[in-house]
Formats: structure tokens, C-alpha cells, sequence
């Protein structure tokens, strides 16, 4: 008896280890893991006396702050779903940063040009900064869709492109922009998103928007013939293609929703409430590329490009970065922070190849002693 509860146990492990579920968790785990490692070995040849408070503060820091872990991982999950649901179909859009400006552009523009009641500005400017998004995807859907050109190549052109053209315009308007600050004005408060309430936080209602629409993605991609088509195109064009999917369409749409969520992620960065009365968040043209794109590929990489998982990896690295700014308390600068993260995504890679190596010495294994097949066992496959 006690041997075939071992044997079912072996079979259950094997199945578990083999499923891509299973691998995808494990390979994220290990990648924290060996980067928080990493990341404290850096701190202790930094400064040795304070390794350890340092540490500690990176890892439990996030939770003294738990508003700003919120607000802060909001933009980054949704230029994470960004990345993430254009790699479902096969595509690599690194063009996040630009959709982002956009959308945080549009979400300006209606709140300082239209007039709309105050009751729905706020959901209006939203609208507009998901509008800016899609518009930024389309461009360079289109180039693939039609014209094979790489979306790699035409949507990191559209970062560059979207970063001058929203400083342009910004710079020549002059209701928005004040010169003498080098920063936008203050955004009127109809504007701005409906905050949660937590004491010197900016969190507020978009990050239960997010969650909701990270959520949706996955119904999307896992319980409908879109997202179904979608994932095939992705794992063979030419198979899917004589399927009788349509790819340029699927393509095309896919960089359209892409760009809804980067642009999203943009309006709701732009229209937080600020914690001091009387002001709102603020946008300097300075011609840099907005980070939170990039960190959206980061997050994208880390939760494994599954919906689900980027709300937790965004709120992981949201947690890490929070942490990381009281670790500087201790004499630790703010880029140790930018330096455990790029290493907990440098490890994410190996840690699905070592992830496959242990199936496969498990499967080993399992062929020098096979597992007895139970009638349960049999009757779980059918």
C-alpha cells in the first residue's frame, strides 16, 4: 500500500513538473530568488556594516508604503500587458514607450482642452488616453500586417517619433505648458482619477481598473476563439493561415489592444491625484523616453507574458523599487535597485533552462524506476 501511494506521488510530480503552468511558476521563483541573492551579495560588497538592514528594508520597505506600491505598479502592469498580449500572437512590441506618451498626451490634451461635466472628465480623459494608445499600436500593426515590415524596428522608430512630437506640442501650447516651470500645469481636478483614500498615497481607481482589464485579457486569450486564434497565429502564421485564420487581421488587432493598454498605462500615470491639495501630477518634456515602457517589458518577461502573472510581477517590482528607495536610508543608492531587478529578469531565462534540465533528470529517472500506473492513474487521464 505505501508503495503505491509513493509510485502515485511520483506519477503526480512528473505530470506537475512537465506542465507548463508548474514550469512557468517555478521558472519565476527562481528568477527572484537567485536575483534577490545576487542583489544581496552586491550589497554586501557595497557596504558590508549594512548589508543586512539594507536587505531586509529592500525586501519588507514595500509594505510601509503599501499606497505607493499600488500606484506605482499600476502604469507598469499595463505596459506589461502591453508586451505581454502582443507576445502571445508572436509579436515584440518594444514600441510601449511611445504608446504610453501618447495616451498620456491625449489624457493632457482632454483635460486641459474639453469641458465636459465634471462628473465624467475624468472617465472621458481615460477614454481619450486609451484612444492615443491604439492609435500609436495601429501604425506599426499596419507596417507588419501589410507589409511585413519588423514590428521591432517601426514601433522602437514610433518611441523616438511619439517622444518629440508630444514635447512639441506640449511645448506650443500654452495652456498647458508653463515655461518658467519647464513642466506642464496643473491638471483641473475633474481630471482627475477618483483616489482610494490611503493617507499621503496617490493610489487611486485605476489599479482596479487594471486588475479588472489584466483579468479580462486572460478570459480573452484562454476561454475564446479570438484569443485562440490569436495564440495560433503566433505559434505558426503559415499553419494558422491555412486554417483559414485571418493573420493580417489578428495582427493588426492585436497591436491596436496592445496599444490601448501601453496608452492606458499612460493616462493613468498622468491623471493620479496628487497627495498635496491643489496640484496634480506633472509631465516635463525633456526628450527622454518614458521608463515605465521598458519596465512594462521587464514585468511582461517575468510574469511569463500571462496576464495574471504580470499583475504580480508588477506589483513584485513596484514592491522592490518602494523597498529600494528606503534601503537608501542606509547608505545604498537608488540604481542597487535598478540593478537587483535587471538581474531577477536576467535569471528568469535561465531559471526556465534549469526549470527543463530537472524535468528531464526527473524523467530520467522515472525510466531507470518507472512508477507503477494505478487504476486511478488511468482513470485521471481518461
Amino acid at each position: 500500500m505505501q508503495d503505491d501511494t509513493v509510485s502515485t506521488s511520483k506519477t503526480l510530480f512528473s505530470k506537475n513538473l512537465s506542465s507548463k503552468s508548474f514550469s512557468a511558476f517555478t521558472a519565476a521563483l527562481l528568477a527572484i530568488l537567485l536575483g534577490l541573492i545576487f542583489g544581496f551579495m552586491i550589497m554586501t560588497i557595497a557596504s558590508p556594516a549594512n548589508s543586512f538592514s539594507g536587505f531586509q528594508m529592500l525586501l519588507i520597505g514595500g509594505f510601509k508604503r503599501i499606497g505607493d506600491v499600488f500606484y506605482y505598479a499600476t502604469p507598469i502592469l499595463m505596459t506589461g500587458l502591453a508586451v505581454g498580449f502582443a507576445f502571445k500572437m508572436g509579436l515584440f512590441n518594444i514600441g510601449a514607450s511611445g504608446q504610453y506618451t501618447m495616451g498620456m498626451f491625449f489624457a493632457l490634451y482632454v483635460g486641459f482642452m474639453w469641458k465636459p461635466p465634471d462628473s465624467v472628465h475624468w472617465f472621458v480623459c481615460v477614454l481619450a488616453g486609451m484612444a492615443g494608445g491604439m492609435l500609436w499600436g495601429l501604425i506599426p500593426g499596419v507596417f507588419k500586417a501589410l507589409l511585413n515590415v519588423n514590428e521591432v524596428i517601426t514601433s522602437i522608430m514610433f518611441n523616438y517619433i511619439g517622444m518629440y512630437l508630444v514635447d512639441m506640442l506640449i511645448q506650443g501650447n500654452s495652456t498647458m505648458y508653463i515655461s518658467s516651470k519647464t513642466r506642464t500645469a496643473y491638471l483641473p481636478a475633474s481630471a482627475q482619477l477618483p483616489a482610494l483614500g490611503i493617507t499621503n498615497s496617490s493610489v487611486n481607481l485605476s489599479i482596479i481598473i487594471a486588475i479588472i482589464l489584466a483579468i479580462i485579457l486572460s478570459v480573452v486569450l484562454n476561454k475564446t476563439t479570438f484569443g485562440y486564434e490569436l495564440k495560433a497565429t503566433g505559434f505558426n502564421k503559415h499553419a494558422s493561415t491555412y486554417a483559414g485564420m485571418n493573420g493580417k487581421r489578428n495582427i493588426i488587432l492585436t497591436m491596436v489592444i496592445a496599444g490601448a493598454m501601453a496608452g492606458l498605462g499612460g493616462a493613468f500615470a498622468i491623471l493620479a491625484p496628487s497627495t498635496i491639495a491643489g496640484s496634480s501630477m506633472t509631465y516635463e518634456p525633456i526628450n527622454v523616453i518614458a521608463a515605465n515602457g521598458f519596465n512594462g517589458i521587464a514585468v511582461a518577461l517575468l510574469g511569463n507574458s500571462s496576464p495574471i502573472g504580470i499583475i504580480f510581477s508588477a506589483l513584485f517590482v513596484s514592491h522592490i523599487q518602494r523597498g529600494g528607495t528606503l534601503a537608501s536610508l542606509y547608505g545604498y543608492k537608488p540604481e542597487i535597485i535598478d540593478v537587483v531587478i535587471a538581474v531577477i529578469i536576467y535569471f528568469s531565462a535561465f531559471a526556465m533552462l534549469m526549470n527543463a534540465t530537472l524535468a528531464n533528470l526527473v524523467k530520467k529517472l522515472f525510466k531507470k524506476h518507472p512508477p507503477k500506473i494505478l487504476p486511478a492513474d488511468l482513470k485521471e487521464e481518461v
